[in-house]
This record gives structure tokens, sequence and C-alpha cells, in this order.
């Protein structure tokens, strides 16, 4: 075996035992790479002056990319509205409406984990807060420990499918990259583009499936074993406030900032980071009218401005840098003018609010740290993916997947797999910035769809996120479960919606029509 070949599989497996061994993924991923060019820059099969252009990487890749910038802004909106108590109420509300079903609980669990991760797409912030709200009550009302467990550890990776999450964000701009470098490759120099809103609009359907087979899953077990999942006497649920008051209350203005935020992608009024922005901006009225309920009038006229504002964004031409503006436009540019300054003034009560209520450093905080951690491992997955390819990794890879048993199906199937175990010891960041850019380019030289492909692969890490004895939601749940519920009652747990994940995915992989028919029909 060449030396240049043996230098590639030893990066992954560097990159593994240091990564097992405790140490911070970026500077794992960076350090790696450094070491192995200098070993193959000293046995003359890497040229070291391959990183003159990882700057202009860095700088195009990252620092330039519009798209990026969705990141932090759809983390501020999952972080606001987590500590703001709408996920408190949402659970509190739903338990209220399903509690007098068996498995009725369990089921809201399910129904506000979706509903959450359509709004903040934060997978460990969804596990630690329906574990913190939702398990002790279930506990309470005589859940097995497994099935709740399970139930809110299922719920909360969600949030890995159901846009707009931050894995289909980084996933879309890895795909739409490797397949414009496949198609390139193939001889086609000009691909129809691939968007991060065709992942979003790819992901809805399967996301609702999997939420529909987790419901189905505690229905028949509720059904078969009342004892496991006893639904809540009735007048234990009644505390003298009108039912479809309460629902109203707390379910109307979450459905419609998720509206505002995919209703805007998938109409194409706004692209993600433009719609990111709007949902950072209605999760900051949202937080300041639960904060302070008394005293909505700002917000709710800020509200207003923001949608009367979408609206003439979609059907006006505001633009004022023009030579002749007619008269409608004109006065449509003014309602605009005038409806910004609402909208700020709403804006800034809100931040004020969250000062006073001292929640504001904590979710700025918490967004920066993560913005850092996604944008820091962007830059050593740059320089590792660098030495890979300098190395001739990628075509060891491409030789590897198009010698693979099976053709494409195995190849597929391969790669699939090695995500699954990656799963287990890496973050979706890195596997998105490491694995996707490697293998993606392979696989989309044939005619596979890339939406598809990118739908599987998001769809694979919410799998291994679930499964025992390594996901991350269960380390996440394990972490905030009271004494009572073991180890073993968690990894019990979910191992019925790891096989419901699995199912989910092969119904996936016969029919992929279920991410695709959706791009096609929204976007052409």
């Amino acid at each position: 075996m060449p030396l240049a070949e043996i230098l590639v599989i030893a990066m992954f497996l560097v990159v593994c035992i240091f990564l097992m061994g405790g140490f911070p993924v970026a500077f794992t991923l960076a350090g790696t790479g450094l070491i192995v060019a200098f070993i193959g820059w000293v046995f003359g099969v890497f040229d070291f002056t391959l990183f003159g252009a990882l700057p202009s990487r860095i700088f195009g890749g990252a620092m330039t990319n519009e798209l990026l910038v969705a990141v932090p802004l759809f983390v501020f909106m999952g972080v606001m509205l987590e500590r703001s108590k709408v996920a408190e109420e949402l659970l509190d509300t739903m338990g209220r409406l399903f509690g007098n079903l068996r498995g009725g609980l369990g089921i809201s669990v399910t129904v506000v984990g979706a509903l959450l991760a359509a709004s903040t797409g934060i997978v460990g912030a969804t596990v630690v807060t329906m574990g913190l709200l939702s398990l002790p009550t279930m506990l309470r009302r005589k859940y097995s420990p497994e099935l709740a467990s399970g139930s809110i550890a299922a719920a909360g990776t969600l949030g890995q499918i159901i846009p707009p999450s931050i894995v289909l964000v980084l996933l879309g701009d890895q795909i739409s990259n490797a397949y414009v470098d496949a198609q390139r490759t193939a001889g086609n120099f000009s691909p129809d583009p691939v968007s991060v809103g065709d992942l979003f609009a790819g992901a809805l359907l399967p996301g609702f499936m999997l939420v529909g087979m987790y419901i189905l899953y505690q229905a028949i077990v509720a059904w078969l074993k009342p004892a496991v999942a006893p639904a809540i006497p009735k007048e234990e649920l009644d505390d003298g406030v009108p039912l479809f008051g309460r629902v109203m209350h707390a379910l109307v203005p979450p459905v419609i900032l998720i509206v505002a935020v995919l209703g805007s992608i998938l109409a194409g009024v706004a692209t993600p980071t433009e719609a990111a922005a709007v949902g950072s901006v209605g999760a900051m009225l949202l937080a300041g009218l639960r904060l302070d309920e008394k005293r909505g009038g700002p917000l709710y006229l800020a509200g207003g401005c923001l949608i009367i504002m979408l609206i003439l964004t979609n059907v006006m031409d505001l633009r004022i840098a023009r030579d002749e503006i007619p008269a409608g436009d004109m006065i449509a540019i003014i309602v605009a003018g005038i409806c910004s300054v609402g909208l700020a003034w709403g804006v800034w009560v809100s931040l004020m609010r969250a000062r006073e209520y001292e929640i504001l450093r904590p979710v700025m905080q918490e967004t920066l740290k993560v913005s850092a951690m996604v944008f820091v491992i962007l830059i050593g997955a740059s320089v590792f993916s660098l030495v890979f390819r300098g190395l001739g990794g990628d075509d060891m890879v491409n030789a590897v997947l198009k010698d693979m048993p099976g053709g494409i199906v195995g190849a597929i199937l391969i790669v699939m797999l090695v995500m699954f175990i990656l799963g287990f010891f890496l973050d979706f960041i890195e596997i998105t910035f490491v694995v996707v850019p490697i293998v993606a380019p392979a696989l989309l030289q044939t005619d596979i769809s890339p939406v598809w492909l990118g739908v599987m692969m998001a769809m694979n890490l919410q799998t291994s996120f679930l499964t025992p004895p390594f996901g991350f939601a269960l380390f996440y749940l394990r972490g905030v479960a009271p004494p009572e519920v073991k180890t073993m009652h968690i990894y019990k747990g979910v191992i019925p919606f790891v096989i419901i994940q699995l199912i989910g995915l092969g119904i996936l992989s016969l029919f992929p029509g279920l991410a695709t028919w959706l791009p096609k029909l929204v976007f052409g």
C-alpha cells in the first residue's frame, strides 16, 4: 500500500483516538492534519504549498458565506424560546389537552418535541428542557420509567430532522458544495443548484412521518398495557381555566413563528439566513410577551408591524435606489419605514425585559458558545480536509466506493453505517464538516438526489444520537433525570424508538419521493 494511503488511514485513526481521549475537536482535526502533512512532506508525498490556499478556503467557506450566518440566528432563536418559558407552557398545555387519554402525556411530549424542533432545532436544549419538565410529571402519574424516558429522548432528537434544523443548514451547505463538485467531475458544468431550502422542504414529510410513527407506537403501548401509560382523571386536569383559551395562548404564537420562518423560505420570500433573522426577532418579541403579558401593547404592535413588512416585501418593490418610484411603491416604502420604527421599539422593549429578568446574558453567552464552536470546528475541518485531499484521500474514497459490492446501493449502505457509528463519538457538526465533503462527491456523481441523500444523512444521525449506549440524547437525559430513573431504564425505553427510526430510514430509502416530492412542488 502506498505511503499516502497509509497516512490517510492513519489520519482517521489518530483523530478517533484523540477524540475518545477528550481532546477538543477543532484542535484535534487541525493538529492531526498538520502533523500528517509534515510527515507526508518529509517523505515527499505531500506538497506544503497547498496550505497557501487555506486562508482563501476559510475566508470563502466561512467568513463570506451568508448561509452560515443562519447558524447563530437559529441558535439565538432556540435558546431565547427555551429560556422564556415557552416550552414549559407548551408542555403543560399539551399535557392538559391529551392527559385524559391513555398514553396522553407521552403523545403530548412528542407533539411538543415536534413544535420545539421546528422552533429551536437544538437537540440538547430540547431533551434537557423536556426532561426537566415532563419526566417528573410522567413518573408521578405512574408512567413506566422506560416509556417516559424513551418518549422524551426520541422527541428531543426531532430537532435533527424537522426544519429549521441547524443540522440541515450545515448539511445543506456541504451537500450543495459536494453536488457542484461531483457534477463538474462528471462533466456537467451547469448543474441545478441545491439549496438549504430544498433540504428544509425535503425533510418535512419524513419528519412528520416519524412524529406519526412515535404517536402510533405510544397509542398501541397504552392500549395493550394501560398500566404503563395511565390516563389522568379529568377532575385533576380542570383548574377552572377554559382549555380552548389555554391551548390558543400556548400554541398560536409558536406556530405563527414557525410558519413565518418556514413559510418565508418555502414561499421563496426569504433565504434561510433572512428567515432566521425573522425567527430571531419573532423569538425576542414572544419572549418579551411571555415575561410580562400585562404590558403586551408594544409587542403586539411590533408583531403586527413585522407581519405587514413581510407582506409588503412579498407583494411590493421596496427598493429606494431607483430613478423612478411609482406612487404605490412609494406608499409601501413609507408604510414599511413606519413599521420598522414600531418593530424596533418592540425589540427594544423585549431586550430590556429579557435583561430585567436576567435571561438576556445567558442567551447571548449560549449563542456565542455554540456559534464559536461551529466556526472553530469548520476551520479545523478545513485543515483536515485540505491535507486529506492533498494526500489523494478523495481519489481513494472514490475508488473504494465504486468498487463496493452492490454498486451505489452498497456504497450508500457503507457510508450510512460509518456515519451511524461516528455519531456515537462525534457531534453532527464534526461529521458534517469532515465526513460529508469526503463521501458525498463520490455518491453524487451518480443519479441519486442530493436532497434525498441529505435527508437520509440527517435521519441517520438522528438515529445514531438515540442509540444506546453512546447516543448523545441519552447522556443529555441522564444528566437531568431523577435518581429513580436508572441508565438501563433509558436504554430500554429508547430501543423501540430506535427500531421506529430504522423503519423510517428503510421507508425513506425505498420511497425517495418522500424527500424529493415537496421540493419539486415548491421550488419546481
